[in-house]
């Protein structure tokens, strides 16, 4: 399953403090879509996304105290940055950051990826941002007819162990979640658009224990908001 899913889903660490700063970066993602427009989910389309995003992984409570600090006028604000490194083994790593100190994010993030052995790089060109759905419960067959029907822009599908993954236009997302439930998908293990890899790399075994090092510590970080990366064997 690890191909299938993004860093921040797949190594997070089982501590408090990784738990702590997984609520903060759905507090914080939640909280910056309902300030930046209509704090009512159903006409706020970013607002919708990003809790349909954390609802499996934190307490309904965060989602809504998240909101409230929306609606109540609070003035923080996050800023949005992004840093591409070169990692050991061929790897490819984009951090995206949402901060209220952009110095503390760079600092914070570049600390960590160099310590184990990665480099500062332009690597997105090797990611496509694209919109992710993993379930379970029906054939790769099912799936892309019912997207074409329902004109969605649809760039993969792929069946590994019973879990699906459909790739399709990042605008797309929410047309091909509403297509899908017409055929009776009723759960998604991932409905969300990520920065998807153009070709995956499998690093040595020496490498790969500095990458799971690098990754636990980048999803305890506060500023840290996702972590995308090309390794297949993470």
């Amino acid at each position: 399953m690890g191909r299938h899913f993004e860093v921040r889903a797949a190594a997070m660490a089982a501590t408090a403090k990784a738990k702590s700063a997984a609520y903060m970066r759905a507090s914080k993602e939640i909280y910056a879509a309902a300030k930046s427009g209509d704090p009512n989910p159903e006409s706020n389309l970013a607002l919708r996304s990003a809790i349909a995003k954390y609802r499996r992984d934190v307490p309904k409570d965060v989602i809504e105290r998240a909101i409230e600090r929306a609606k109540g006028g609070d003035a923080t604000a996050y800023i949005e940055g992004r840093y591409e490194f070169m990692g050991p083994g061929g790897s490819n790593i984009i951090v995206d950051t949402l901060t209220d100190n952009v110095n503390r994010a760079l600092v914070t993030v570049r600390t960590i990826v160099t310590r184990k052995g990665g480099k500062m790089a332009s690597v997105a060109y090797n990611f496509e941002l694209l919109g992710v759905l993993n379930f379970k419960g029906k054939t790769e067959e099912e799936v892309e007819e019912n997207l074409i029907l329902s004109d969605v822009d649809v760039r993969q599908v792929s069946v590994e162990d019973g879990e699906v993954e459909a790739l399709v236009a990042p605008n797309d997302l929410e047309k091909a979640q509403n297509a899908l439930k017409e055929i009776g998908v009723t759960e998604f293990d991932r409905a969300e658009t990520t920065m998807y890899p153009n070709e995956w790399v499998t690093v040595p075994e020496e490498d790969l224990t500095k990458l799971k090092a690098m990754m636990e510590e980048l999803n305890e970080s506060e500023d840290v908001q996702n972590v995308y990366t090309n390794i297949e064997n993470l």
